[in-house]
């Protein structure tokens, strides 16, 4: 007799029958599944008005206690829509416990935004209605609740995408956020982030306030019409020059190239997969194992061939 055992993406294996329970046990007992729930937290800067911030986790069968390390992954200008879930489900599903705050909070509800022109329009009305110290508040309630959560081991990573490039590179100001992998990141160049279209971000890199904390990513497509080349040597520039560890990666993409849906044809599949797989080695490195405090010795890197 031979049994089927179907697993939850519908693959199915054949065995014998003595062997059928055996294996499903052992499958089900080392399986990484994926768990959605949500939170709404509480914002001191409007007036106590929650924030929705979704968070999608591992979990293992029979290892109740499991910790795994953060990762907070801001959105688009279209709060979390399919794509970021979707995003957020590929980083948990590597080990990682990942909240999504819904940035918009202060003006309407958790539920993503359309992908349309009124959904466009409205977002980026939002975008600039926004005060900056509220995106950093929502940056800092995100972590706080990741630290607090039973799951999840402290060890905090920042992503996210066009807004959320942006606020990951902001996160990084954070010292509990020991790498941020920033994707397309808008208005950074401009500081033109928040109302008032008058934001702090490089300017605060000058200063040092990111300078001997984590580690950063800029990931930018060449043909982006939001960050022209000007923009992004000015960051890479302004990074550098406050010795920043950071990795500059420029690549022939489009605005909005890793996103799965309503992408106005710019989604690439191809280079999402291979610059997911960059973005979960920083992870993987900076925040997957706990190498103890970083001392730096000042060693020079020696010049051979």
């Amino acid at each position: 007799m031979v049994t089927v055992l179907e697993d939850t993406e519908g693959l199915t294996w054949k065995s014998s029958n003595s062997l059928a329970s055996h294996t499903l046990s052992n499958y089900f007992s080392t399986a990484m599944l994926i768990v959605k729930t949500f939170h709404d937290v509480p914002s001191k800067l409007d007036n106590g008005r929650p924030i929705r911030i979704f968070v999608v986790s591992p979990v293992v069968a029979n290892y109740p206690q499991a910790k795994f390390p953060g990762v907070v992954c801001f959105s688009e200008i279209y709060q979390v829509t399919g794509p970021v879930e979707r995003f957020a489900g590929q980083i948990a599903s590597q080990g990682y416990v990942v909240a999504c705050p819904s940035s918009y909070h202060e003006f309407e509800g958790p539920e993503a935004i359309p992908y349309d022109t009124e959904g466009t329009d409205r977002g980026n009305r939002y975008k600039i209605e926004k005060d900056v110290t509220a995106y950093d508040e929502d940056a800092t309630l995100s972590v706080d609740l990741l630290v607090s959560l039973p799951n999840c081991n402290g060890r905090i990573a920042a992503t996210g995408m066009c807004l959320g490039g942006h606020l990951a590179f902001r996160a990084a100001f954070d010292p509990r956020v020991l790498s941020s992998v920033c994707f397309f990141a808008t208005d950074v160049h401009s500081a033109t982030l928040g109302k008032g279209k008058n934001d702090n971000s490089l300017a605060r890199v000058l200063k040092g306030d990111m300078t001997g904390k984590g580690e950063l990513v800029m990931i930018f497509g060449k043909q982006d019409t939001h960050v022209p080349r000007e923009g992004r040597d000015l960051i890479r520039k302004t990074l550098e020059d406050a010795k920043v560890p950071c990795s500059f990666l420029e690549v022939q993409a489009q605005h909005a190239f890793i996103r799965d849906e309503s992408s106005k044809g710019r989604w690439d599949a191809a280079l999402t997969r291979s610059l997911f797989t960059f973005m979960m080695e920083v992870f993987d490195r900076t925040i997957g194992r706990d190498l103890g405090p970083k001392v730096d010795k000042g060693e020079q890197v020696e010049h051979v061939c």
